[in-house]
């Protein structure tokens, strides 16, 4: 059976990618997508997209957009649960912010191994979230989802808990730090202007409220 680190630190890379882009979305993934996620040419991502098909880690599906076959997503849920796992680490031992976690993971995932993974997992008491609110894959690749839906969906009025904060943009992650939005943080839904697009929060235990853009209010998910 192959394993993460059998794979070329680039394969890991965009197995991730590509499994990244399905988590939280049932759109079709592209090649084009999936060069931006990686952060690379069209002709490159392609390139790679063709290795790890003829590896049977990748499938296309319809309409040209491609997945993972069975193999490719436990590998792609392995480099998950690395990079969940020392971001975890990285917050609650070394006490880096964490809006500051994400890129020292990216860089370290590739060189750990499955034992520091395990040992980590184990000493950190079996975390299920990282701190951004994402679920922590187990040993056995199993992930428990909140029911959660993204805050630009919550009506008016209503009162609501973070579940998950999105880590894409470290400025962003910053600024909800500054406002108090945090995962776990109850916040409570207000009636916004006319025709505006923002979402207007209040955050537990203070007075003053929080206008977010619709990129913000897309970043975090929630439930009652």
């Amino acid at each position: 059976m192959v394993l993460v680190t059998d794979l070329s630190p680039s394969a890991q890379d965009y197995l991730k990618a590509i499994w990244g882009l399905q988590e939280w979305s049932s759109d079709p993934v592209s090649t084009t997508m999936i060069a931006q996620r990686v952060g690379v040419k069209l002709s490159t991502a392609s390139d790679a997209v063709r290795k790890l098909t003829d590896q049977g880690l990748v499938e296309h599906l319809r309409y040209g957009s491609v997945g993972l076959t069975e193999s490719g997503r436990r590998l792609a849920v392995a480099m998950v649960r690395r990079h969940r796992l020392i971001e975890s680490f990285l917050v609650r031992v070394l006490k880096y912010g964490w809006d500051q976690v994400h890129d020292e993971a990216e860089h370290l995932e590739h060189v750990v191994s499955e034992l520091m993974v395990e040992r980590i997992d184990e000493f950190l008491g079996f975390p299920a979230r990282d701190p951004h609110g994402d679920p922590i894959p187990s040993a056995e690749g199993v992930i428990q989802y909140p029911e959660a839906v993204v805050l630009a969906e919550a009506a008016a009025g209503a009162r609501v808990r973070v579940k998950r904060i999105s880590d894409s943009d470290a400025a962003m992650l910053q600024y909800f730090a500054e406002q108090g939005i945090v995962v776990d943080t109850d916040l409570e839904v207000l009636p916004a202007g006319p025709y505006s697009e923002a979402v207007v929060v209040r955050v537990a235990g203070t007075t003053e409220p929080v206008s977010l853009g619709a990129a913000a209010s897309n970043s975090v998910w929630v439930s009652a």
